[in-house]
């Protein structure tokens, strides 16, 4: 099964996808933005845009989650933003025309609270007086710029099966997904204290400087 977690950037996907897997048994994260950042990497930085409009991104994400879903067994959970109508059918409706299971959520929220979670996420001030880069925080811009455009596609039915996320916390999150896609998730044993430590972990570890 490939479980797919769509939403506004900074929307918890990267988390929702990592309570995902450390909770369920034989299971991966198959990121496709490490993609995105090797074809960036390729180019020269006058280049880069968004590189979802590569169709060679497109082709390689379906290519590599095809992979995955017929070889690994254990569910593959894909933390991914993907608005696009057309580009959700080249990937999403092909891998299921292959007969994938692939079920897909769209993580949403009101615009007052994705922001409040962009300013947590990156620790953009903090990062930039360490690294003296902009890059975190260039992406921080991005993803207010882009947050009414992602909110309003993303309602739409193509991107359905939806959850509010407001008012949960992200094991509850985890929880709704699992419970919705069939897949039996493997008890909570982190303290208050370990959840937040784990959460803040995997909030630095996918800040990106490029």
């Amino acid at each position: 099964m490939l479980v797919w977690i769509n939403g506004p950037f900074g929307g918890g996907k990267t988390q929702t996808a990592h309570e995902l897997q450390r909770r369920l048994p034989r299971s991966v994260i198959c990121d496709p933005e490490h993609l995105g950042f090797g074809l960036h990497r390729m180019m020269p930085p006058s280049l880069r845009g968004d590189f979802q409009e590569v169709s060679a991104w497109r082709q390689g994400v379906f290519e590599v989650l095809d992979i995955v879903g017929k070889r690994h067994d254990g569910p593959v959970v894909v933390p991914m933003t993907l608005v696009e109508p057309t580009y959700f059918d080249e990937i999403v409706g092909r891998l299921r025309d292959a007969s994938h299971d692939v079920r897909h959520f769209a993580l949403l929220a009101e615009p007052e609270t994705v922001l409040r979670r962009l300013r947590e996420r990156a620790l953009g001030r903090v990062v930039q007086i360490v690294a003296g880069k902009a890059a975190s925080l260039r992406r921080e811009s991005f993803a207010v710029a882009n947050l009414d455009r992602c909110l309003e596609r993303l309602q739409g039915e193509t991107f359905a099966e939806h959850i509010w996320t407001d008012h949960l916390t992200i094991r509850q999150v985890a929880d709704r997904v699992a419970v919705s896609a069939g897949l039996t998730l493997a008890p909570n044993t982190d303290s208050m204290m370990r959840g937040r430590l784990r959460r803040a972990w995997t909030g630095v570890r996918h800040i990106r400087f490029d």
